[in-house]
């Protein structure tokens, strides 16, 4: 069986026999938690509460901002103490409600429904839209705005990202094995919005029991395949994805949908299946807790808000004080300096490292080997890009095609110089787009 995949990419540990067999099992969450208003792209989300409301678990507690914004529902039950800033996974200081926990888990009514197929479009998207699903994958774009494109009718293919590509990272993994049902007819629900498009599934071949366990579920569906994926970092990036899958080409001034693609992760395709059959909004969430740090790794159900603190003392605690802590995975998760910042809807994984190789690392001089470029899965030079940035050359950034860098890390990781590439080059994006939006 051919095995799709794109050019360039890297090799890197997967790090996942950690975690991978580890079945999801419920965190518990403390006496105090916190809702940031901004879990997503887009404007915050504005409260709809005050200090001193008693909340139940499953309410509303901040509408969305704007069109491109998305609500924030409350987890547990309690009490409000108050709307303040507190630092998140990023390091910023971001407004929040803070929640005191009564531990009772009183909840709301959930609005089922029966049969799903009796929905029209709009009312399948208006339940996403109030459920306030975003991207889970780490993007955190608003899931309803992504289900209304202008034409919708041009949409060949929903493609459901089961690649989980970042080392270590087994939370979908597990998703799939313990609720592959709900991944399928999550998918079902997005192919109704779209009359003529058909569905992929993507996942990368060191996963053969989830090939074979969708590829069991999906077996009597004439419009959704299942494609088994060439293990590859970064197989699960959008633009590498849409291309392994599809053939298409996305660069960066195109959204999927410009190619008639729609890419969703497989925590928010179950959180689309939750909201629309099950009534339930999104306010939980599947965090992988792995390194060789962490006594004993594992995948858990974890509702949104609860502290990294508090997971790491369920998973019975570091085996010796990490020297490396990322929010993520390894190759573009945020590195922590403390693990009291919440859970979010974007939380995919809490990674604990006895080494910090990239500090322990000494950078040289670049000697010309191009693995950056042979890794590079944009095509870029990244070396060249990288004296661009040192140089404060914008327009040649640009001209040379910097802003087509997806961030991955690649050209980071196959330098033998240890030149921190990728972040330069991150560092001179950010400059442009702030330039641009002014």
């Amino acid at each position: 069986m051919a095995k799709f995949t794109f050019k360039g990419g890297i090799h890197p540990y997967d790090g996942k026999d950690l975690s991978k067999d580890k079945p999801i099992i419920d965190a518990v969450p403390g006496d105090e938690m916190v809702f940031p208003l901004s879990q997503h792209i887009g404007a915050p989300a504005k409260p709809l509460v005050k200090k001193g409301d008693l909340i139940l678990r499953g309410q509303m507690i901040a509408e969305a901002g704007g069109f491109v914004s998305a609500p924030v529902y409350s987890s547990v039950s309690g009490i409000v103490k108050n709307i303040e800033k507190r630092r998140v996974a990023t390091g910023d200081m971001v407004e929040s409600i803070i929640i005191e926990n009564d531990g009772l888990f009183n909840e709301v009514e959930y609005d089922t429904v029966d049969d799903w197929t009796k929905l029209s479009r709009d009312e399948i998207i208006a339940k996403v839209a109030k459920a306030g699903i975003v991207g889970m994958g780490g993007a955190g774009f608003p899931t309803s705005v992504k289900l209304s494109p202008k034409e919708p009718d041009k949409i060949d293919y929903i493609i459901a990202n089961c690649a989980e590509c970042e080392p270590y990272l087994t939370s979908d993994y597990r998703r799939i094995i313990e609720e592959g049902e709900k991944v399928v007819e999550g998918l079902r629900i997005m192919l109704s919005l779209f009359p003529d498009a058909h569905g992929i599934i993507g996942v990368e071949d060191n996963k053969p029991e989830c090939i074979g366990h969708l590829t069991k579920l999906t077996k009597k569906d004439t419009i959704i395949s299942v494609k088994e994926l060439k293990t590859k970092y970064p197989q699960g990036a959008e633009r590498q994805l849409i291309f392994a899958t599809t053939g298409r080409k996305v660069n960066s001034k195109m959204l999927p949908a410009d190619v008639g693609c729609i890419v969703n992760n497989v925590d928010t395709i179950c959180a689309i299946y939750n909201a629309v059959v099950l009534g339930k909004p999104l306010m939980e969430r599947i965090v992988t807790i792995s390194g060789d740090a962490v006594r004993t790794p594992g995948n858990m159900r974890v509702p949104c808000g609860m502290s990294y603190t508090e997971l790491i003392d369920q998973k019975g605690g570091f085996k010796v004080k990490p020297a490396k802590l990322i929010c993520g995975g390894p190759m573009m998760g945020f590195a922590l300096f403390t693990t009291d910042v919440p859970v979010t809807k974007t939380s995919t994984a809490l990674l604990a490292f006895t080494e910090d190789q990239v500090a322990e690392s000494e950078t040289t001089p670049c000697i010309n080997c191009s693995r950056c470029v042979e890794a590079c899965p944009a095509g870029l030079m990244p070396g060249r890009l990288s004296d661009m940035v040192e140089a404060h050359d914008n327009e040649r950034f640009v001209a040379n095609g910097g802003m087509e860098c997806c961030e991955c890390g690649c050209c980071s990781y196959a330098c033998p110089a240890k030149q921190p590439l990728t972040q330069n080059i991150k560092t001179m994006r950010k400059m442009e787009l702030a330039k641009r939006k002014k």
